[in-house]
């Protein structure tokens, strides 16, 4: 935004435009993702690296300094009022911060808050949880259906990437609580996830390709990655990973405990989460996401962690050993992550790898 602001007040002193349009042009363009990307200088000995995968919620450490008076701050609202008193809180803090000097870090924070607020609001009329863990009421379908509405709205009012992704996110979790409970329904049998924990895998995998696929729809509406397209898919991939690392190693375990982050049965499974991060970590690379690579890295030491905790070394042992390994893949990834791409790129077809973040 600060480069975009200095061209409208460069447009203003040569008498192109008003001050006072320009005042006005500035958040009707940041509204609607237009920014400008400054050109990176070309290395003396080879082409310039770029990365577009720089999160605009980072701006610099005055967004950090507001963020953390604004977590500070409602924090201990929350701990003194009642919960309907933060929400108007949430609000007014939006309006000035958000709405008027569009201040990014903070409206990610904001969000975050008001995701908070809306979980236990919703928990408090409806507690999505039963007595069975694979038995699924009406109260999980109501519990959901509040984020969607209250999200929706924030992101209509104030355009934070966040917000619509939880909104989607939130709308997918709506949509995989009815299947359930159509699934269950017609089966007859409240008990049916528990005899058959394979067809819940398969139907939260259905939901969390769903999810990749709304990311991916994102990501290639905005291949060169300079609007707010990107940063929605962003988010949604910071989400989609999990969800689709947990459904496919649920199912390809065949369902056999469906607390697939039990890390006293994460060891019967290790080859099976080592697998599919794997293949997690080659669709990152492709696509040039690393949080979709980075969402799988705490399920794969969970995993190393497993193998390591079935043999006799001690604690300290496995616990550090599975700390180095995990270290080692982040570095290998994180330093060679440009040339791995370009390697990912050369042996896809054209047709595909023109769409694709350019290598």
């Amino acid at each position: 935004m600060t480069g975009l602001k200095s061209i409208l007040e460069e447009a203003a002193r040569q008498g192109l435009i008003s001050p006072e349009a320009g005042g006005r042009l500035l958040p009707f363009l940041t509204e609607r993702g237009v920014a400008v990307v400054e050109p990176q200088p070309a290395a003396a000995d080879g082409p310039a690296w770029s990365d577009t995968e720089t999160p605009r919620f980072v701006r610099g450490f005055h967004d950090v300094l507001i963020t953390i008076g604004v977590v500070v701050a409602l924090a201990g609202l929350w701990g003194l009022s009642a919960l309907y008193a933060v929400l108007p809180a949430i609000i007014v803090l939006s309006e000035i911060l958000v709405r008027r000097q569009r201040l990014a870090l903070p409206a990610v924070s904001l969000t975050i808050a008001l995701f908070c607020w809306t979980c236990l609001l919703m928990s408090r009329f409806f507690p999505p949880w039963t007595p069975t863990a694979t038995s699924f009421g009406a109260e999980a379908t109501q519990f959901v259906a509040g984020f969607p509405i209250i999200l929706g709205a924030y992101y209509a009012r104030y355009r934070v990437p966040l917000s619509l992704a939880l909104c989607i996110m939130s709308v997918l979790a709506f949509v995989l609580t009815l299947l359930l409970r159509l699934v269950q329904w017609a089966s007859g049998n409240p008990a049916f996830f528990l005899d058959h924990p394979a067809v819940l895998a398969l139907v939260a995998l259905i939901c969390a390709v769903g999810l990749f696929a709304l990311a991916l729809y994102f990501d290639l509406g905005d291949r060169l990655r300079r609007t707010t397209r990107s940063d929605i898919a962003f988010w949604l991939h910071l989400g989609a990973a999990p969800a689709l690392l947990y459904s496919t190693v649920s199912l390809l375990s065949f369902g056999a405990d469906i607390r697939i982050v039990d890390v006293a049965n994460m060891s019967s499974r290790t080859p099976v989460v080592v697998a599919t991060v794997a293949a997690l970590m080659l669709l990152g690379l492709i696509i040039d996401r690393r949080a979709f690579v980075t969402s799988g890295l705490l399920s794969l030491g969970v995993a190393i962690f497993g193998v390591f905790r079935q043999g006799s070394a001690t604690v300290d042992t496995y616990i550090f050993t599975t700390l180095i390994i995990v270290g080692a893949i982040v570095l290998i990834i994180g330093t060679g992550w440009m040339p791995l791409r370009r390697l990912v790129l050369r042996t896809l077809p054209p047709a595909i790898a023109n769409r694709l973040p350019p290598g």
